[in-house]
């Protein structure tokens, strides 16, 4: 088993988790916020290691990923466990407990399963992958010498130092952003949105930069609040991709689903600071890619089915406008 990194020792057999910002001081025989790093003894153990609890060979854009690798599919794996406790989490029953059943798995039992099944990259995803943080590095390190590439979908609670060190193994990232102010985070969610937005900063620089907003009716719906979170991705790049995904009722929230009208409304106004904006969860529409430049369809998606239509490379193929989408992928080694 890995060694269990970022934690140090307190008086009378405590740690101090220094993974992630719930900062957890954690007694013997106790678990952290996240109920998967437990101090056994005054050191912290790791009694999830390698615990699967989903493994699926998924279209990319399921993730969602709309500019990496468009049309492929990608192994993806789950574990338990979460350092959020969302009320409207859609996978509560692995995020919010650690009694799902699981498979155990190696790191190279996982580099061999997605060569097995022909795919070209693996998704650390489904429940919180980031507090499994020492898994997640030693398989994306083997993914990378086996001439595969990783995508992590997370909420970005990390801090800086592993955050540094695991997005140096990513290769492209979709990252939940709840909303935009600290009181929706502490009070909804028990956590806090700063450091999910310095996440957001070093993410854009290190690889392909994907981002997700759920839209929920009375919580996060108004236009001020959308046009912050533009306006926060637009001044890092204006061509990072927005997922609005609209809200249903699931867990501990009933309000009923967002209107779609309020999602075409929410994205008119994002469009004013980013050039892609998406809309999940709002039926069967097609979610095209077109070129911002001159207008030709880049990338036809109905559903699941893509189909790259106006890309020469990474180029518009009508205008020679630069395309924000990686088609080809080598990774680093």
């Amino acid at each position: 088993m890995m060694k269990p990194a970022y934690w140090e020792k307190q008086e009378n057999d405590s740690i101090h988790c220094l993974l992630c910002p719930n900062d957890c001081v954690i007694k013997p025989g106790h678990v952290g916020n996240c109920k998967v790093r437990k101090n056994d003894q005054g050191a912290l153990s790791l009694p999830y290691y390698g615990e699967i609890s989903s493994l699926a060979l998924d279209p990319i854009e399921k993730k969602p990923l709309y500019h990496f690798k468009p049309g492929s599919r990608i192994l993806s794996i789950g574990f338990v466990g979460c350092s959020f406790k969302c009320p409207f989490c859609q996978n509560y029953s692995i995020s919010q407990s650690t009694q799902a059943m699981t498979n155990h798995h190696s790191p190279a039992d996982i580099v061999a399963i997605a060569q097995e099944h022909n795919s070209s990259g693996i998704a650390y995803t489904y429940s919180e992958p980031t507090i499994h943080f020492e898994f997640i590095r030693k398989t994306a390190e083997l993914a990378h010498t086996a001439g595969l590439y990783n995508v992590i979908v997370s909420n970005g609670y990390l801090n800086h130092e592993p955050a540094e060190e695991l997005l140096d193994l990513v290769d492209a990232a979709n990252i939940d952003l709840k909303c935009y102010t600290e009181d929706f985070y502490k009070r909804e969610i028990k956590g806090s949105l700063r450091p999910v937005l310095a996440f957001i900063k070093t993410a854009a620089s290190k690889c392909a930069l994907e981002v997700t907003t759920l839209i929920i009716p009375g919580k996060n719906d108004s236009t001020l609040e959308l046009e912050s979170i533009a306006r926060f991705l637009g001044d890092i790049n204006t061509d990072i991709p927005l997922h609005l995904s609209r809200y249903y009722p699931t867990y501990k929230y009933s309000i009923p689903p967002t209107p779609v009208q309020t999602m075409e409304k929410l994205a008119a106004a994002a469009g004013k600071y980013l050039t892609y904006i998406y809309l999940g969860n709002v039926g069967v529409r097609e979610t095209n890619t077109s070129c911002p430049k001159c207008g030709n369809l880049l990338i036809r998606r109905a559903g699941y089915s893509t189909h790259i239509t106006g890309l020469d490379g990474s180029v518009c193929s009508e205008c020679g406008a630069q395309i924000p989408v990686v088609l080809s992928f080598k990774t680093p080694y």
